[in-house]
């Protein structure tokens, strides 16, 4: 992109930008777009500046008088492109493996377009009503019954605080939508569980929803850190035992570091027994039920009560697009819907209005990108990418497991893998060896994304440090995940010294 081309005609005006103006400005966004995603292995995965950096290079003041695109294309690639860690290249195997597949760009760049609000089903009925369709689509190929509701939102903490308000709204007795929390004597502390590896947005929730930090109780996990429900039987009964009031429990379907599966139908049942709101966070791991031998992860998630699944973490859906199904979307409903009169409409009751059922007013149209990404891969083709990458980390698993200076430190449900670099010397069982192994991995993740080949990031598991490799790219192959392995067995060594 170059910037020696003059201001378009319509920028000495009023309106906006010229129709052949925006014609030519985005044929050449969309090539260049095109060559991003073609040859994205020519960027070094993370970026590499320094704090600071990218804002000062560019102006502290806005522009005084307009400036032609072309400027402000060419500022973007020299400017803000360096700064950009590339979650979209084959080597980006941290956290958890996103991808911006070409059809949800299209959908994306449409909605874009057609600048719609959501909130309401007259505001665009086609918004409404195409969330609906493609969230029983999406419901369809996890296998979830019927009956289940949906709603898009931006992300899984923003689902799951949701998701917990019309828990805590189905404590019908206490009205807390209209009483409040606050300076109630007729109230009991409510209490919400989850495992000890449960995502921090649980946390948070607890923190937003009035109940505190201590109004969430950690409930610990098996050696494959699953939660332990005879423990969360036993936090139960002691907790209303000291007065406190238990209302809902959160299971997990892929934890954030171990991505570890809870035993959802033995939790369900004990939530059956003491009439406890389940809500299910599988906003990683749902997605691999669309592969049918891995139906099973959501075994026991039909007597959830809410369940997040993120499209945007292993659905090839640019973020953000976080589904929250629920069975009691009533409950959703009484918690946030408030209707003035502005937003009285003829249809109402007749119709589903999606800024029921959450905090925000303004939805984005993101049912759009995920129909697209639907329809162009198809259940076979989602199920086919997915299979390879459970391929992929098994296989990336088998060479640690071989390797006598690596180790796992969790099983691999998935396509995630937490393992460290452990010289054979040094043993774990003293302390000071496990601080000297802390600070060699350290030195190997640096190491590894200095390469700018590959990106990884690390997690804690029962105090270790460990590397964490996930692998959920449309375009990570065997090829890329051979190169991280060669990369972490030749810069080991030199960590070391």
């Amino acid at each position: 992109m170059n910037d020696d081309q003059p201001l378009d005609p319509a920028q000495a005006g009023l309106g906006d930008m010229d129709p052949q103006a925006f014609r030519a400005h985005a044929h050449r966004l969309v090539d260049w777009i095109a060559d991003y995603l073609a040859e994205i292995d020519r960027y070094p995965v993370a970026a590499r500046v320094a704090p600071g950096e990218i804002k000062g290079a560019l102006p502290g003041e806005p522009p005084l008088a307009p400036e032609p695109m072309a400027r402000i294309l060419a500022d973007f690639e020299r400017r803000v492109l360096p700064g950009i860690t590339h979650w979209n290249h084959p080597g980006f195997m941290g956290y958890f493996g996103i991808t911006g597949s070409g059809p949800g760009i299209l959908g994306e760049l449409l909605a874009a377009a057609l600048n719609v609000n959501a909130m309401l089903w007259q505001t665009s009925p086609a918004a409404t009503e195409l969330e609906e369709l493609i969230l029983d689509w999406l419901r369809q190929l996890l296998g979830l019954p019927p009956g289940f509701f949906g709603v898009i939102n931006d992300t899984a903490s923003s689902s799951s605080l949701y998701a917990l308000a019309a828990a805590r709204e189905a404590l019908d007795d206490l009205q807390i939508r209209r009483h409040g929390l606050a300076g109630r004597p007729d109230v009991p502390r409510l209490r919400l569980y989850a495992s000890e590896e449960a995502h921090s947005s649980i946390e948070k929730a607890a923190i937003v929803l009035g109940l505190g930090q201590e109004g969430l109780r950690k409930i610990p996990t098996d050696d494959t850190f699953r939660m332990d429900p005879a423990a969360l039987a036993a936090a139960i009964a002691q907790d209303r035992a000291a007065g406190w009031r238990p209302f809902a429990v959160v299971a997990v379907v892929g934890t954030t570091s171990t991505t570890s599966i809870d035993p959802v139908p033995a939790i369900a049942e004990l939530c059956r027994r003491e009439r406890l709101w389940l809500h299910v966070d599988a906003a990683y791991g749902g997605c691999a039920a669309v592969v049918p031998e891995l139906r099973w992860v959501l075994e026991g998630c039909e007597h959830a009560d809410s369940l997040v699944v993120n499209p945007h973490k292993w659905l090839f859906t640019p973020i953000d697009c976080s589904v929250l199904y629920t069975r009691r979307p009533d409950m959703l409903r009484a918690a946030f819907s408030l209707v003035p009169e502005y937003l009285q409409t003829a249809e109402r009751g007749a119709v589903t209005n999606l800024m029921d059922y959450g905090v925000a007013l303004g939805r984005r149209f993101r049912a759009l990108k995920l129909w697209f990404i639907l329809r162009y891969f198809g259940r076979e083709g989602i199920a086919a990418r997915i299979r390879e990458h459970v391929r992929l980390a098994h296989e990336l698993a088998g060479w640690i497991d071989a390797a006598p200076d690596f180790e796992r430190l969790a099983p691999v449900p998935f396509s995630t893998v937490n393992f460290r670099y452990h010289p054979r010397a040094l043993d774990a069982a003293d302390p000071a060896a496990e601080l000297r192994l802390e600070e060699l991995n350290r030195r190997l993740e640096a190491a590894v994304n200095a390469t700018g080949h590959t990106f990884i990031s690390h997690t804690r598991i029962r105090g270790r440090y460990a590397l964490h490799a996930a692998i959920g790219n449309l375009r990570t192959t065997g090829t890329h995940v051979a190169r991280l392995w060669t990369l972490l067995q030749q810069l080991a060594p030199s960590v070391s010294s």
